[in-house]
């Protein structure tokens, strides 16, 4: 091996353990998961009526998201390189949409302000619209018109099956 090629490695090795490795994303991931678990406690993990009940769930999740993190951030200690790769039909350069995901953000976080005083189809048929919006569609009076069929339905589903989801539409009094 001659002089410059070991400069060469040596140069390469030492420019990757500069470089600043994602740990946080690891941390990020079990945090989620503890906070899924916290809460999942507070839940019953059995039923009357069932063996299982909501908590058993949420503590799954939570358990997953931890193991997840921990796997996350070994890998990421071996060296493990995240670079973004080329989909289906994206291209890994490609920039992040902003617009796109924080319309998508939006719709996600819309329901814990809206489910109460609309209620739930109101709530879903914007999120629904605001989602498709996000992935690309500009025919938001069809996207309005399907959201609000799939979020009727399924709140009409649920209401002969006997669960609550609250009123249909509160403002109304319906």
């Amino acid at each position: 091996m001659s002089t410059d090629e070991r400069n060469t490695t040596g140069g390469s090795r030492a420019a990757a353990s500069t470089t600043p490795r994602p740990y946080w994303i690891g941390l990020g991931l079990m945090v989620m998961g503890a906070v899924w678990l916290y809460n999942a406690f507070g839940l019953p993990q059995g039923a009357r009526y069932a063996t299982v009940g909501p908590g058993l769930f949420v503590t799954v999740a939570g358990g997953a998201l931890l193991l997840l993190g921990a796997l996350l951030m070994v890998q990421i200690w071996r060296g493990e390189t995240f670079e973004a790769q080329d989909a289906e039909d994206a291209d890994g350069a490609t920039k992040m949409d902003r617009r796109a995901f924080l319309t998508a953000l939006v719709a996600v976080a819309l329901p814990i302000v809206t489910m109460g005083p609309l209620g739930m189809p109101f709530t879903a048929t914007l999120s629904f619209v605001l989602v498709a919006n996000a992935f690309g569609s500009r025919r938001w009076y069809l996207d309005l018109v399907y959201g609000a069929i799939l979020a009727s339905g399924s709140w009409f589903l649920f209401h002969q099956l006997g669960l609550q989801l609250g009123r249909f539409f509160p403002p109304l009094g319906v």
